[in-house]
């Protein structure tokens, strides 16, 4: 299987670059206006599925994802034990409505 994997190099030299400044709040939820755009494509024969995941200030979602993670391993949600991605602990689609519309807008075709 052929994987292919694309990233938009420059928010990562933004990060790099000390002079970048830090992001300014927007209102009184301290967010910034940045957006951001994550997309997932995967092809198997002629079947594809395709997931999107968008919001505001990527680093205002830190919190909330850590949070719902840490609540879902003390109440027993996850699949497994150890060291894993949140994808190999819990339901994708669940975890992400979990945080959906505040935090993330998703979507899975």
């Amino acid at each position: 299987m052929r994987k292919s994997y694309y990233i938009n190099l420059a928010p990562l030299a933004d990060l790099r670059n000390p002079e970048t400044p830090a992001p300014v709040a927007a209102d009184q939820s301290g967010r910034s206006t940045q957006n951001f755009l994550m997309e997932a494509i995967v092809r198997k024969g002629s079947e594809k599925r395709r997931a999107t995941a968008s919001g505001r200030d990527i680093y205002a979602i830190t919190a909330p994802i850590v949070a719902e993670a840490t609540e879902r391993i003390l109440d027993g949600r996850c699949k497994n034990l150890g060291t894993a991605a949140a994808g190999e602990l819990f339901d994708a689609r669940d975890f992400l409505e979990s945080l959906s519309p505040e935090h993330l807008s998703f979507e899975i075709q």
